[in-house]
């Protein structure tokens, strides 16, 4: 019964996704950014159903029953804080460069080179999300539906390219709204649930006003900050995030739905947070058997509320996984191969391509997922890796003038190298076995796990300030960035109309 009933929804998320694919119309604009028509409703929906994904809430509920409020609510917050942080300071002057993709900022500001340097590395990043997604997927499956783990990865992956690859951001937008109403829903549910079966039950040192658990290393301190700062500075250049900001109809639109998706996101967190406390003092449940939400839903809840549930959580797995996979494949053929659609040809190459690309993305974040089977690792390590290498140059050069492309190219290579090595080193990853990339020795242990994400995030920030304090932006590439602001402005003219690139093109996907 369960498994019918989570099945039933993923039939309405597909049918929806197919049904509104219609509106691409043939025109990359439509696929990539929905014709920057999308209102309040829909990208705060969207960016909600992308942020409560697998890690908020399994990931959630596992960290918390075994370590506490902080060890798994942090996951939510982190997010919560990332959208805070764009909808105040990013979401306007980003929504207002009328872009396509991440990429393309990297483009205007940095130079052609760390346009493509900067997009391997996204794509590098959200492969490894999209894995980590289709790993809840996949033990979901296994679970409920005894069908094989790595069966269950797979069948999941199909499913969300399917209405991907049809509707691009468009299906994603009306698919989210939907993904995220069940989540909500889905969460005071559970909420209300535990509360008249068992009560909300804090154990002690573990609960929410318990603050040691963010100033003492005995209780999992180091790791916490390190998971808020990864996710909360790291995730703002999540390129399926900012793939919605675009998209919305205009900046003032673009920082509300960051703001009200960071609000749904924070309460979704803390009540599972808080339902996994319950669930570890009454009924001894831990993570050791199995994800904790699946063995109280598995073995406690009425069959309807673990229905209800169980869909909001394969609901927000497939939403981010589907702005992965879509965001990923338009960095790809646009940014890295330069892939545009010319203005007098009524065929769109962009558009082609990136739904041909898609298929190498799945194939590779799929077999990622099968082999590395732990969500909360591959999560929080895609966050890592923008972190040590893109986070500060991102946001810094928005809001100060003088960095040029040799600080973003030799600041994220130094961040990269060093991640790197430090994960090559490191037994384990934000407590979890490394067994990503892990060479043994003696000279370090686990308590560089923490230390990893931090050190390298501050070795390139340090490399950041100070290559730009030596070899400033000059004159020439100053003109550049005019250069590219001129061209990305004919190019709106060209593909959505002149109407378009001043915010009053025709409404293909109002809402």
């Amino acid at each position: 019964m369960i498994i019918f009933g989570v099945a039933l929804t993923v039939l309405v998320i597909l049918v929806v996704g197919i049904v509104v694919a219609r509106r691409i119309d043939g025109d990359s604009a439509n696929f990539l950014v929905a014709g920057r028509r999308l209102g309040v409703p829909l990208v705060a929906a969207s960016l909600t159903a992308a942020a409560v994904d697998a890690n908020a809430t399994v990931g959630n509920t596992d960290l918390t029953a075994d370590f506490g409020f902080w060890s798994g609510a942090s996951l939510a917050l982190g997010l919560a804080i990332c959208l805070t942080l764009v909808g105040l300071f990013l979401a306007k002057p980003l929504n207002a460069m009328k872009l396509f993709t991440l990429g393309d900022y990297f483009r205007i500001r940095y130079g052609r080179t760390n346009e493509v340097f900067a997009s391997v590395i996204m794509v590098i990043a959200f492969t490894i999300l999209l894995a980590g997604n289709l790993v809840a997927c996949g033990y979901l499956m296994e679970r409920f539906a005894r069908i094989p783990y790595a069966w269950g990865v797979i069948i999941a992956v199909v499913l969300v390219l399917s209405y991907t690859i049809a509707g691009g951001l468009v299906s994603d937008a009306y698919t989210g709204a939907i993904q995220t109403t069940i989540t909500v829903v889905a969460s005071v549910a559970l909420l209300i649930w535990t509360a008249f079966s068992f009560g909300i039950i804090i154990p002690e040192g573990m609960g929410p006003f318990d603050f040691e658990q963010l100033t003492s290393a005995e209780f999992g301190a180091p790791i916490n900050w390190a998971t808020l700062i990864a996710l909360g500075i790291g995730d703002i250049v999540a390129i399926d995030f900012m793939q919605r900001v675009f998209g919305a109809r205009n900046p003032q639109v673009a920082r509300r739905a960051c703001l009200s998706a960071a609000a749904l996101t924070a309460g979704v967190g803390i009540i599972f947070a808080l339902v996994a406390l319950t669930a570890s003092a009454a009924l001894g449940l831990t993570a050791a058997d199995g994800p904790v939400l699946y063995q109280l839903l598995d073995g406690w809840a009425p069959p309807l509320l673990s229905i209800l549930v169980l869909s909001g959580i394969v609901a927000a797995s497939f939403s981010t996984a589907s702005g992965a996979i879509l965001a990923t494949s338009a960095v790809t053929v646009r940014n890295i191969f330069r892939v545009r659609r010319p203005a007098d040809s009524e065929r769109d190459p962009l558009l082609r391509w990136t739904r041909v690309a898609m298929f190498p993305v799945v194939i590779i974040g799929s077999l990622l997922a099968i082999q590395t089977s732990q969500t909360a690792i591959l999560l929080t390590l895609a966050f890592d890796l923008m972190l040590a290498c893109l986070a500060g140059p991102f946001i810094i050069g928005i809001f100060w003038n003088r960095p040029g492309r040799n600080a973003l190219f030799i600041s994220a290579a130094v961040g990269l190298v060093v991640r790197i090595a430090l994960l090559g080193v490191q037994p384990t990853l934000y407590g979890l076995e490394n067994n990503i990339f892990y060479i043994p020795n003696t000279l370090f242990d686990t308590s560089i796990d923490v230390l990893a994400t931090l050190i390298a995030f501050a070795v390139s920030l340090s490399v950041f300030f100070l290559v730009s304090w030596l070899s400033p932006r000059t004159e020439a590439e100053l003109g550049d960035e005019r250069d590219a602001v001129e061209a990305l402005r004919l190019e709106q003219a060209d593909v959505l109309g002149e109407a378009a690139a001043t915010d009053g093109a025709a409404d293909p996907v109002r809402a």
